[in-house]
């Protein structure tokens, strides 16, 4: 069961105005289930988008790179299809030809160029693509295009997801309201730079088109490059940025401005609720945990100290049995890379709990006090390095004997 995380209410997901949704049962996989789903954005829009940094990357991410690398050379990209059921990865040049043909057969059909389309694909790996049941999807999927679908598109790009994911928030600029509307999928094969997850988030907003990379890049590094359930990095991680420009206020041309600060907040928030959807949503998770480490030279020792920790199999079943085990905590603090960190400085709390000082057991610490904590459904860990001002914060999840079933089963 996910942690503390329902479905999402449609009616409280705001349409973002300039994009549709559609959705179909293609049989990609199984059959009777929604696997298909083709976004449509009106003239205008502007994308960007951040991809997984396997080097063994998917077909699709392949060629969404490639069609988003010509959008300076005057292209718009227009739609976005989606399947799920086969990831179209480790498929070598076959699989560049399907996910081509995905592109051009959709694009036929909406009237624009191929390079027009995003294709995105989540599911088994090394697979063939049925492109032909994918492209006989392609018409229900069309006729299917409502701007209030967020709901049930956040359902047809699950696949091991037990709940869909999506989130809204509006805000004011310029007097007029603008929205921002994402959905995630992802429980399983999620690390850090990426996961097993595909991200979509989109705006009404009117912002400058050159804004958007460097916006999409950030809100990554604040939600989605926060998250880790098992370590493994996927083939077919993807987040992407939508802005359409329908807003009506005026042009957004710096992110430093008051209105660009309240937008990059809002698409953060956004962002940050999927990527922890996810985690709560952790293939056999119990338990949603915060790892916050203090104290740091600079963020990037912080982030490996949080890593070492979020990452630990011996940690991660420690919070599953709610055993105070706690001392596993400390010993991947220690093999994080910092190479002069000082144990004598380390503090380490769970929750309210003082656990570690000055890198021993606090004297006033009882287990008791430690294993009350470990039985919550959510927990924090707060290591503090006392080496300077840096911090950081990543989020992951327990791990259970229902992450090795669920995974042995995944393909049956």
């Amino acid at each position: 069961m996910p942690v503390n995380l329902q479905a999402p209410n449609p009616l409280d997901l705001a349409p973002v105005a300039g994009v549709t949704l559609g959705i179909a049962e293609a049989g990609v996989r199984k059959a009777n289930r929604k696997d298909l789903v083709v976004v449509r954005l009106e003239e205008g829009a502007a994308v960007a988008g951040v991809f997984t940094q396997n080097r063994f990357c998917a077909a699709p991410v392949q060629v969404c790179r490639e069609h988003l690398a010509q959008l300076a050379e005057g292209s718009a990209i227009r739609a976005i299809v989606v399947n799920t059921g086969n990831a179209n990865a480790g498929t070598g040049a076959d699989g560049l030809a399907r996910a081509r043909r995905t592109c051009a057969s959709l694009a036929t059909l909406m009237g624009v160029a191929p390079e027009q389309v995003l294709p995105f694909s989540t599911g088994v790996i090394m697979e063939t693509l049925p492109v032909e049941r994918i492209e006989a999807g392609l018409p229900a999927a069309l006729a299917d295009l409502q701007p209030s679908h967020w709901g049930r598109a956040a359902e047809g790009i699950m696949t091991t997801d037990t709940l869909p994911k999506a989130a809204s928030r509006q805000l004011t600029i310029g007097g007029k309201t603008v929205n921002v509307t994402g959905i995630s999928k992802g429980a399983g094969m999620i690390r850090p730079n990426m996961a097993t997850m595909l991200g979509f988030v989109a705006t009404d907003a009117v912002i400058a088109p050159e804004l958007l990379q460097p916006l999409v890049k950030a809100a990554a590094d604040q939600s989605f490059n926060r998250v880790t359930i098992d370590g493994d990095t996927s083939t077919n991680d993807s987040f992407l940025l939508i802005a359409t420009q329908r807003a009506g206020h005026a042009a957004i041309t710096s992110l430093s401005s008051e209105e660009g600060q309240a937008l990059q907040a809002a698409v953060f928030e956004v962002s940050r609720l999927l990527a922890q959807a996810i985690v709560r949503d952790g293939e056999g998770a119990t338990k949603f945990i915060a790892v916050q480490v203090d104290g740091g030279r600079n963020e990037a020792e912080c982030k490996l100290a949080a890593y070492a920790i979020a990452h630990s199999p011996l940690v991660k079943t420690a919070f599953f049995a709610s055993d105070p085990n706690l001392g596993r905590i400390l010993a991947a603090v220690g093999y994080a890379g910092i190479g002069d960190l000082d144990q004598s400085l380390i503090e380490m709390f769970l929750d309210d709990v003082h656990v570690v000082t000055q890198g021993g057991r606090h004297t006033a610490y009882r287990e008791e006090d430690g294993q009350r904590v470990m039985k919550q459904s959510e927990i924090t860990v707060r290591v503090d390095l006392k080496r300077g001002l840096a911090t950081t914060t990543v989020w992951t999840c327990d791990l259970s004997h229902d992450y090795v079933s669920i995974n042995a089963d995944y393909r049956s």
